[in-house]
């Protein structure tokens, strides 16, 4: 392959993780799947994975493309599903449209797949290339490739706080620490998340709603958006929350349950001693911290966690900045753990 050739695969794969992003909140439970297919006049045509129940990303391509189909590229980010589900199989689906070359962004780990959709199309003749961009892939579809891994759901934590520290004041208030624009981007991180979990303490003090309220996707379709309400502890009848699941084990036993029912992620949005349990029990894949601004200047204010922490500097939980942005006047800054 020459270095021109290998520029465009890579301009056709990123353009797939581009559709890719539209997909996602509607596709859920399934994966965010994009797709890009390449007719040798070099017509293209692209795909997203539709709302759950409807085509997958290859689907929209061949659909669009219909005999222009034959002897042409097919870049895919996930490894085209080879079972029935909601849909047929999308491997059948190809072989029969006369695709002559598939590009692979990564292997589905989901144990109907499993690397079986891609021997069936080799089986049948097709050229099939595997693992381009998967670096890119594996970040964006993160949540999914972890549950289908684990059997449990992939945990964000999701914190507005002060610049030094806190999350509420000393009267247990926390609306609102943070700008407009990062409770959009909060609302957002819901609509993306299958379940939201807070405690119960923080029901009895915002009696908050957890619902998508100030965020809706480019089509506008609100419905369905409002992600799985989950409280630690029992609540009032009469809380804004409901209706909600009242969990009253531990914090591994959820993740669990949540596995079986195909949660791909969780969301925590607090409080002090909900995040303390998340994070003790080492399971959160990715903190979004919210800093506005502010600071509350005092040790009154309630921390972001409660209890003891680290007794030494060399005994800090350190991982890795991923990602910071602005939002309005605050900053987002998304820190992940250290690869084990």
């Amino acid at each position: 392959m020459n270095k021109d050739s290998s520029h465009t695969e890579e301009r056709m794969m990123l353009r797939a993780i581009e559709n890719a992003e539209k997909a996602r909140p509607s596709c859920m439970p399934n994966p965010w799947v994009g797709a890009v297919l390449v007719t040798p006049d070099e017509a293209i045509f692209d795909g997203h994975t539709q709302s759950f129940g409807q085509s997958h990303a290859e689907i929209v391509c061949l659909n669009s493309a219909g005999t222009q189909a034959r002897g042409a590229t097919l870049y895919v980010t996930l490894e085209p599903c080879s079972h029935i589900g909601k849909t047929g199989p999308c491997v059948q689906r190809i072989i029969e449209s006369g695709i002559k070359r598939i590009v692979v962004g990564t292997k589905d780990p989901d144990a109907h797949v499993d690397g079986e959709g891609i021997r069936k199309l080799q089986k049948a003749g097709l050229e099939v290339e595997v693992g381009l961009l998967e670096d890119l892939i594996l970040s964006q579809l993160a949540p999914y490739i972890h549950q289908r891994k684990t059997g449990k759901p992939y945990v964000v934590m999701k914190i507005a706080t002060t610049v030094d520290g806190k999350v509420a004041a000393s009267d247990g208030s926390s609306q609102w620490i943070t700008g407009p624009e990062a409770r959009i981007d909060g609302h957002k991180l819901r609509a993306y998340s299958d379940a939201i979990c807070v405690g119960k303490g923080t029901v009895l003090s915002d009696n908050p709603r957890l619902t998508v309220r100030d965020w809706r996707p480019d089509d506008g379709v609100a419905e369905g958006l409002d992600p799985k309400r989950i409280v630690l502890g029992e609540v009032p009848k009469e809380s804004a929350v409901r209706p909600c699941y009242e969990f009253t084990g531990n914090v591994l036993d959820l993740l669990e349950e949540l596995g079986r029912e195909g949660v791909l992620q969780l969301l925590v949005e607090g409080g002090a001693s909900t995040y303390k349990a998340f994070h003790d029990a080492g399971v959160v894949n990715e903190y979004q911290f919210f800093l506005a601004p502010a600071i509350m200047a005092g040790s009154d204010g309630l921390n972001i966690f409660t209890g003891e922490g680290a007794e030494t500097i060399s005994d800090l939980w350190r991982g890795k900045i991923q990602e910071v942005c602005r939002l309005g006047e605050d900053i987002k800054i998304i820190v992940i753990p250290e690869a084990k």
